[in-house]
């Protein structure tokens, strides 16, 4: 008779994935159970897109098109700035859950289990990048219903917007991670990753850079947020780029590289 077979041992790499697979799950979890954090912060972006349409909307359309834009002008070119300025404020959220996770504990309890070590980590990247793009399908709903349309764009335009959308929610999240584990609380981790919601305000979001004082102009075109509004804004509306993609992924590439390095070099730290 035959010696049955024994089970094959599991590789490290499926070891990872299923352990990145159960803390996915986790943070999923936690967020359905405390859905309060993530409308808190999506009410910033959606107010903000209100407001600028509706009350300040035919004031801010003069900054458009030489001064002759419309309000529906003014939202085609809104809405791409915000749905950038919602993955900023959604990666506020990613820094308190990091904290909270540190402050009670359960990142301790974690270290002391037989599970791969990357995937508590990658776990919550890779819940709060889901969070991100349903926040971002969320706030363009809104978008396309009072008015901003995408009708010149092709189909290979759009997948190249969503994997810019993407890209540039995981070197947030990335960032967001570091931004946690460094702080004491959750309030901290909230404090410290407010330019992430800040820089969209003095980025090119509302107006061109052009309407600008000429003084503010480098500060706003010298920043992430810019160039990834401008190729967004380019590949939704077929308006000119540049410059601006290459750009736009040079500093997503730079800045999840430094929140990765960041992140893990933090969290492999034995604790004190």
């Amino acid at each position: 008779m035959s010696t049955p077979l024994a089970p094959a041992r599991p590789t490290r790499i499926s070891l990872a994935v299923r352990d990145s697979s159960t803390m996915l799950r986790r943070n999923l979890l936690h967020a359905r159970r405390y859905p309060s954090l993530t409308l808190n912060l999506l009410l910033t972006p959606v107010m903000l897109l209100l407001l600028f349409v509706y009350i300040f909307g035919e004031t801010m359309s003069a900054g458009i098109g030489g001064g002759g834009a419309d309000r529906s002008e003014y939202i085609a070119y809104l809405v791409p700035g915000v749905l950038m300025m919602t993955i900023g404020s959604t990666a506020i959220g990613t820094a308190v859950s990091v904290a909270m996770d540190m402050n009670e504990g359960i990142i301790a309890r974690f270290r002391t289990l037989a599970i791969h070590r990357g995937s508590v980590l990658i776990g919550h990247v890779l819940g709060s990048v889901l969070q991100a793009i349903m926040s971002v399908v969320f706030v363009g709903a809104i978008g396309v219903a009072i008015g901003f349309r995408s009708t010149d764009a092709t189909a290979l335009e759009w997948l190249a917007a969503f994997g810019l959308l993407v890209l540039f929610t995981l070197a947030l999240t990335w960032l967001a991670v570091g931004m946690g584990l460094v702080s004491p609380n959750a309030e901290a981790a909230s404090n410290q990753a407010m330019p992430l919601i800040f820089l969209p305000l003095i980025s090119s979001t509302f107006v061109p850079i052009d309407a600008m004082p000429g003084w503010f102009q480098p500060i706003a075109e010298y920043q992430p947020f810019t160039p990834a509004i401008e190729t967004l804004r380019g590949l939704l509306l077929g308006t000119e780029i540049g410059n601006n993609g290459w750009i736009a992924i040079a500093w997503c590439l730079a800045l999840a590289v430094l929140g990765y390095r960041w992140s893990t070099s933090k969290f492999n730290q034995d604790p004190k």
